[in-house]
């Protein structure tokens, strides 16, 4: 049944999310899949069953986040006007695999001539008194592989969940509104007073903050080698995109750091105690469904929590999160994960980031070059320096919940 108005998705999304619950709730902590009656079958047809659920849960809440984007655009389409995203920091350049050409030695010693058995055409029968070998002859030239192997180094990912935008400003300054009452909000009789309404809006206010770093390098270095600028310009916009991409979630806020959802002053908090890992994650899109009126876009994971979770299996040992063999995107109650080393064990961040959070960008990566530093010009040594600046901005603290515990 096509679902094509918000409400319907988000309805389908609370029914869904509901009945998966109760296969978790019946099945007990030791995930005894013979003690559901939500769904019906043996074992094998029940996680099934719930492995359909969680495919359509996915597939709803893709497009609520896509609808809710067209809306949120529909809202503020004069200030999005000409923002862009800041692009995603490349990789590495590949290896080079052009065909070697082949020496004069090297058709010599391949020749029919030579490795013919009996045939003297390129080696004459005469007796040698000194074997003519490598250490007396020349050392074997060797050419060196192009390219470098990398250190292994977190893969940029937290920012593809974050809308982003260009500023001009110094700061991110919108209006909260940190007061809505409604209480006397209610019927009256004929010519009676009616009651007080209370709203209040508070100025709130991000400062963009400035992140960076410097390599130094020598005059020769960057004369000898062409591709040596490009590799530390490539290095370090990786190095600075992750330390932003961590900011975003651990941030403490305190100036010049960024405020990252681990710190927000009033967000949901969801702790795991007794329940199955995945209650503890439903539990928390409640909340935020219920108290911060969002709808979850995201969730930021931990590789080594994902892992726990990703292997749970019934009690008579079938997988819940689909076989070995499975395919496509990970994702929790249809909510798509970002498993990531840029948060911390036993805590999990979900939340509406593609709704009530956005990074601003002041300036992209930029790279300057100088020997001003220090006595670099008279040693003949170059700094090079990478500096951005940006802000992440969290609009409405209940639209996130972080789960502990887990």
């Amino acid at each position: 049944m096509p679902y094509n108005s918000l409400k319907e998705i988000k309805g389908r999304i609370a029914e869904l999310s509901a009945k998966g619950h109760a296969v978790y709730d019946e099945a007990g902590a030791d995930l005894d899949f013979a003690r559901v009656k939500t769904l019906e079958g043996d074992t094998t047809a029940k996680v099934a069953g719930l492995k359909a659920i969680n495919e359509e849960l996915a597939d709803l809440n893709k497009k609520s986040v896509e609808m809710s984007a067209l809306m949120t655009a529909r809202k503020s389409m004069d200030d999005a006007a000409g923002l862009t995203s800041e692009p995603e920091v490349k990789g590495n350049p590949g290896e080079s695999h052009e065909p070697q050409q082949k020496s004069f030695g090297r058709m010599i010693i391949e020749s029919k001539a030579f490795t013919q058995k009996g045939s003297n055409a390129f080696l004459p029968d005469i007796n040698m008194k000194t074997l003519f070998e490598t250490a007396a002859g020349w050392a074997p030239f060797v050419t060196r592989l192009p390219g470098y192997v990398a250190s292994p180094v977190r893969k940029p990912s937290v920012l593809n969940f974050i809308p982003q935008y260009n500023t001009n400003q110094n700061s991110i300054k919108y209006m909260l509104e940190s007061t809505f009452t409604a209480t006397n909000t209610v019927e009256k009789a004929e010519g009676t007073a009616l009651g007080e309404a209370a709203l209040v809006l508070t100025e709130t206010t991000r400062p963009v903050e400035k992140i960076g770093a410097f390599i130094p390098v020598t005059d020769v270095q960057l004369e000898d080698d062409a591709n040596i600028e490009q590799y530390l310009t490539d290095r370090l916009t990786l190095q600075v995109r992750n330390r932003i991409e961590a900011q975003c979630i651990m941030g403490t806020g305190v100036t010049p750091l960024l405020l990252g959802t681990n710190s927000l002053s009033s967000p949901n908090t969801q702790a795991k105690g007794a329940d199955a890992t995945p209650d503890t994650f439903y539990k928390a899109m409640i909340k935020i469904r219920s108290v911060g009126f969002a709808e979850p876009s995201a969730v930021f994971i931990n590789p080594n929590d994902w892992q726990d979770i990703k292997l749970l299996r019934t009690a008579d040992g079938i997988y819940i999160y689909g076989n070995p063999q499975a395919t496509g995107e990970d994702n929790m109650w249809g909510v798509p994960l970002c498993v990531t080393m840029a948060v911390t064990e036993n805590t999990a961040y979900v939340g509406d980031y593609a709704n009530y959070s956005a990074f601003y960008c002041r300036k992209g990566m930029e790279i300057a070059i100088s020997s001003g530093y220090s006595t670099y010009f008279t040693e003949g040594k170059q700094a090079v320096r990478i500096t951005t600046r940006g802000a992440m901005v969290h609009f409405r603290d209940k639209a996130f919940c972080l789960c502990t515990g887990i």
